[in-house]
């Protein structure tokens, strides 16, 4: 699957945009897919949006979901329902960040399928590229722990505030 204009020529994955005027959201586009992208403002409030670590933690568990469903359906199967939950972490004290991705299969599944598709999760393209950089921790229920706050760790950047009055 190629990502073109039509005329051939290749076009990004994903765009995001937005004005210094307006309410904090920023504009993205991924696909066929528009959204609007919260976090801080710059002004010292936030837009009440996903931010880039829900985001980030929405594309693991969409790809993690797909891979387990195609598996299923390859393989024929009988999952009913596949729900995926992940929270972004980061690692104390310069240790490696993590994700904490929890896994609900429903079905009349043997104890072999569900190991197959418990499995097939690691397949998962994007938890693959975020591997490289992150520790990716799967259990077979849906709950997680506290995650990553996007506003703290920008609050954290050493920006300076310039106050231009």
């Amino acid at each position: 699957m190629t990502n073109s204009n039509g005329d051939g020529a290749p076009r990004p994955q994903a765009v995001v945009a937005g004005d210094l005027d307006g309410a904090g959201t920023l504009n993205g586009r991924a696909g066929a897919s528009e959204f609007s992208i919260g976090g801080p403002d710059g002004r010292g409030g936030t837009a009440a949006r996903a931010n880039p670590y829900e985001l980030l933690s929405a594309s693991l568990a969409a790809c993690t979901a797909m891979t387990i469903r195609l598996l299923a359906r390859r393989r024929k199967f009988p999952l009913s329902y596949v729900e995926v939950a992940v929270s972004y972490h980061h690692g104390g004290d310069g240790g490696r960040d993590s994700f904490e991705r929890s896994i609900r299969l429903e079905g009349n599944l043997s104890d072999e399928e569900r190991a197959q598709l418990m499995q097939a999760a690691n397949m998962c393209p994007v938890g693959r590229t975020l591997g490289l950089s992150a520790d990716i921790r799967t259990n077979d229920n849906v709950s997680v722990g506290r995650a990553a706050s996007y506003d703290d760790d920008l609050s954290e950047l050493p920006i300076p505030n310039i106050d231009p009055d």
